[in-house]
């Protein structure tokens, strides 16, 4: 077990570069890397004899079409099952299947098909490329809000399957990785739910390898365009609190800011907006049961994106850096540590501590007696966080709006002045902000360690699938006479 472990860790490393870029891949270009004529056909050429799911030896768990028949009826046999076959994972990718006891029914029918039809030993076959060629075109229609969030937790379970029921070939070596050629190996019996022994594996073949590492990417994927659109829908909302509403400070102002926007809202609802996207972000995602590791990630990043937007605005806006304004914001943040706890830290994760930049800033916004601070104090114990020149920006921006109070003392200034020359040359112009994190922030092997274990055989199909034969025995319990028994 700890050399298969091994091997396939190895494995993972040699082809990190062929997951980041191979969503990206034509069917054609795949096609050629498993050593296909044509990866995109649903139906064999008629001179082709193999069947798309076809292994290069013979399978005792598999009945051969009957010599009896001849050479066309038997190539219209095999295309008939493909077709099959591709219609059965087509329905079950473009419909919502939605979840049976929080378990996502899409995966759990993709893998148990992929299982039954021994798609994972099969040298060459193309039904991995139409999964992820339909997810990809699923991603594109409906409602993002919940077609995301729906496609997060199917692609994630199928690949925590695919993660813990996998083994590379004993045999597979970098050459044959990169030519698409894998050795033959010994093959261990199929189970639905492989235990962590490995004993009841399977031994995976090439193109089931790069499955993996196109479902990695395709998570990946998904992951990023949530999160993407999460800080879409979130920055115009963030734009209105970061500066204190003109009528709170009791001035007359301009009668509208925008066409689209009241002028005369309290300050309380500009931060009530935040609120309620938190609310529908939370509600949209656990309504698709996406595992806490992933709200969690992304309820992480979506404040730190608060966090980055509110501090760079702070820093680059003399207006905002106002004792009036940091009193508003200090409240909204107060908003934010309330839901925070709400929630709980199943799904708020490392949230609170995403906020330290814009807390430790408006907390010296509103401090009194600014002057009779010294360098240490501020960068101890009000500003941990900062760099001199945060500070030094803050300090020299700050005006107060409300009682007349000064500043730090210009001996603290020139201290700092003098720090930031020193290091002026190795600093950009606008190094003092704050940079947008657009990492993924998790592996394959994260995702695996921390979703529950998935049991497909626990998972009663839809009703439907009963309507193809190449999937009946999923719905109904095989004899043993019986359970081996199905054509590819």
């Amino acid at each position: 077990l700890a050399v298969s472990k091994e091997k396939l860790s190895r494995l993972e490393n040699e082809n990190h570069v062929l997951r980041q870029n191979t969503l990206s891949l034509s069917p054609k270009r795949i096609g050629q890397r498993l050593g296909e004529k044509h990866s995109s056909a649903i139906v064999p050429a008629q001179n082709d004899k193999r069947s798309v799911f076809a292994t290069p030896t013979p399978s005792k768990h598999i009945m051969p079409i009957s010599h009896s028949l001849s050479e066309p009826r038997r190539s219209k046999f095999t295309a008939e099952r493909n077709l099959e076959n591709y219609e059965l994972l087509s329905r079950c990718i473009k419909e919502n299947l939605g979840f049976n006891d929080d378990k996502p029914l899409a995966a759990c029918v993709i893998y148990k098909c992929l299982l039954h039809w021994h798609a994972f030993e099969s040298e060459s076959t193309a039904i991995f490329n139409i999964i992820i060629e339909g997810i990809n075109e699923a991603l594109k229609g409906g409602d993002e809000n919940n077609v995301l969030p729906y496609w997060l937790s199917n692609s994630s379970a199928l690949l925590c399957l695919l993660q813990r029921n996998l083994r590379s070939n004993s045999f597979l070596n970098a050459s044959a990785q990169r030519s698409g050629r894998a050795a033959y190996g010994v093959k261990t019996p199929f189970k639905l739910h492989g235990p962590d022994d490995g004993a009841g594996q399977i031994e995976a073949r090439y193109p089931a390898i790069l499955f993996k590492q196109q479902l990695t990417a395709c998570v990946e994927k998904i992951y990023g365009l949530i999160r993407d659109n999460l800080k879409k829908e979130l920055s115009p909302l963030l734009g209105l609190c970061i500066q204190a509403p003109k009528a709170s400070r009791g001035t007359a102002g301009k009668s509208s800011r925008s066409p689209g926007v009241a002028p005369q809202q309290s300050p309380s609802s500009q931060w009530e907006n935040i609120l309620k996207f938190l609310d529908s972000l939370m509600s949209r995602l656990r309504q698709n049961h996406v595992p806490s590791f992933f709200i969690r990630k992304l309820v992480t990043q979506v404040f730190s994106f608060i966090n980055l937007s509110l501090f760079n605005s702070l820093l680059l806006r003399r207006e905002c850096c106002t004792f009036s304004n940091g009193e508003y914001v200090k409240s909204g943040i107060a908003e934010l540590e309330k839901w925070i706890a709400s929630v709980k830290e199943e799904f708020s994760g490392t949230s609170w501590h995403e906020l330290n930049y814009i807390r430790q800033a408006v907390g010296f916004l509103v401090i009194h007696q600014k002057r009779k601070k010294s360098l240490e104090e501020i960068r101890q114990d009000l500003c941990p966080a900062l760099t001199i020149r945060q500070i030094y920006r803050i300090s020299t921006m700050y005006w107060d709006d409300k009682y007349g109070t000064q500043s730090v003392s210009s001996e603290v200034v020139s201290q700092m002045r003098v720090l930031v020359d020193k290091d002026s040359q190795k600093l950009t112009s606008n190094s003092f902000l704050l940079d947008d994190d657009m990492s993924i922030p998790f592996s394959a092997e994260d995702i695996d360690k921390a979703i529950p274990v998935l049991d497909p055989s626990e998972i009663e199909p839809p009703k439907f699938v009963s309507e193809y034969t190449c999937a009946q025995s999923l719905v109904k319990k095989p004899s043993t006479a019986s359970a081996s028994t199905h054509i590819l």
